[in-house]
């Protein structure tokens, strides 16, 4: 579902800042070689978390859905001198590529990659965040964020993706619909948690920010 029209969603673009030249290289090879490209935060939201990290200037990241590391790198672009980013995805596969434009970058060592189960990991960093990007399966969004929120520095941020999932929240949910179903129930719980507050953008796909308290 296309919330803006293709016109608009140009137009934005094109008042946004540029896509950097990496980002637009990675952009092009995802989209040639790379199954369910649509899965890419791509120009737009990639400015937008960019800024958010610019922003909060965090030391360390945490990132739950790696995919082909577009978003890995908007997000290190706000990294503090001596930051990291640790980011975790399940599909050995797009490990090469990660990596790939990862040291192309300026924070090749920097950005820590996980590859397996992300709820068996996380408990295993040992470190405090400032910044957490939840964009994996959506079926742990509630489980991640139990195990998250706990391991954040106050005053953290937590934003998750794909919170609109296409529209599908506004409509009947289908019986088999478990997707569509858990994110209902984590985006009534992003607004109730008396632990965050939070603001639900309607950036791309649904990005919700959530400040820890």
């Amino acid at each position: 579902m296309h919330f803006i029209s293709p016109e608009l969603e140009l137009y934005v673009e094109q008042h946004s800042e540029n896509e950097p030249q990496l980002l637009a290289a990675l952009n092009r090879e995802t989209h040639q070689k790379i199954m369910q490209p649509r899965m890419l935060s791509g120009h737009f939201q990639g400015r937008v978390l960019s800024m958010l990290s610019k922003l909060i200037r965090p030391k360390n990241i945490l990132e739950i859905g790696t995919y082909t590391g577009y978003a890995t790198l908007c997000l290190a672009e706000g990294l503090e001198e001596n930051g990291s980013v640790d980011t975790i995805d399940n599909n050995e596969e797009l490990v090469s590529i990660q990596r790939k434009y990862f040291d192309l970058s300026n924070w090749g060592n920097q950005i820590f990659q996980h590859l397996g189960n992300a709820l068996e990991i996380i408990p295993n960093l040992n470190k405090k965040f400032d910044l957490v990007f939840i964009d994996a399966d959506k079926d742990n969004y509630i489980n991640y964020f139990e195990m998250i929120v706990p391991m954040m520095n106050k005053g953290g941020i937590i934003l998750s993706d794909n919170v609109l999932w296409s529209g599908k929240i506004l409509e009947q949910i289908k019986t088999n619909d478990k997707k569509t179903q858990v994110l209902l129930e984590y985006n009534k719980k992003l607004k109730e948690d008396p632990r965050v507050e939070t603001v639900l953008l309607p950036v791309r796909d649904g990005l919700t920010v959530c400040r820890v308290l």
